[in-house]
């Protein structure tokens, strides 16, 4: 039986976990099986460029973590060697940055997640995931609005030119 310090020691930890998990935009569990350390540097260092966290924790406390929270959506997929990504301030940018490593390495798999509170199959992850950036966005608005007010232009300069030669 587990001492009395050690259970204080992983109810600390669940407790702590349950925090960033309430606070958290984005919450990604992952499969990281099959990948290497240098990888995971790697990945990491990307997820941190992306204000995000990477924490391999054991399936028990996530499971109990989630419990705390109210949210026991992701305990079926919470098997085997698990990854859990944590984002407090965006959501888009580290999902990019899993789904592209996830789509380079064949081993790496998204098992679910939530966003913003509502828990989101593989699929809903995946099409989140490819949707254009924010900025990206922007610019193709500004791109559609400068395009149609040039057009605009042309048409008046031209009924200006008719005017002048009449």
């Amino acid at each position: 039986m587990a001492s009395k310090e050690i259970l204080k020691q992983k109810e600390e930890l669940v407790n702590n976990l349950a925090g960033k998990l309430k606070d958290a935009k984005l919450v990604l569990i992952t499969d990281y099986r099959g990948i290497t350390v240098e990888d995971v540097t790697k990945l990491r260092n990307d997820l941190r460029e992306t204000k995000a966290e990477y924490k391999v924790i054991k399936n028990n406390i996530v499971k109990r973590a989630l419990n705390a929270n109210g949210e026991n959506g992701l305990d079926e997929i919470l098997e085997g060697p698990t990854a859990v990504i944590i984002a407090e301030e965006d959501y888009l940018s580290p999902l990019k940055a899993i789904y592209k490593y996830a789509k380079d390495n064949e081993f790496y798999k998204i098992k679910g997640g939530i966003v913003e509170g509502k828990v989101l199959s593989v699929e809903e992850l995946i099409t989140l995931a490819k949707l254009p950036s924010r900025q990206e966005l922007l610019g193709m608005l500004a791109g559609a609005l400068l395009g149609n007010i040039s057009k605009v232009a042309v048409a008046l300069d031209q009924v200006r030119i008719q005017k002048e030669q009449a």
